[in-house]
């Protein structure tokens, strides 16, 4: 969904970029880290973590340092991705061992 909404609300192209962009580097992130389901178990799973962790610290900055403040289903698709990536990192055990 976060690939299909820059085209689905018409986005402008440096938020198109980010989402794609974003879509892009979790599938390869969640490609790549060690946990089931992955292709090739090569990321620690705290890496993960953290790596979530800096793209939840810079996504509330994107919208004014991209340009697209002024649209506001692009602005809010940063908040709201912002939020879902602090609850989710709030209720995982980054440090389980499976």
């Amino acid at each position: 969904m976060v690939a299909a909404a820059p085209m689905i609300f018409d986005f402008p192209k440096p938020a198109r970029r980010l989402f794609e962009s974003l879509a892009a580097g979790y599938t390869g992130l969640s490609a790549f880290t060690n946990y089931p389901l992955s292709a090739k178990r090569v990321v620690p799973f705290r890496a993960h973590g953290a790596t979530e962790a800096a793209i939840a610290l810079a996504l509330p900055a994107m919208p004014k340092l991209l340009g697209f403040e002024k649209n506001r289903a692009a602005r809010n698709l940063c908040y709201g991705l912002t939020a879902l990536t602090f609850v989710v990192a709030a209720l995982t055990d980054w440090n389980a061992e499976r």
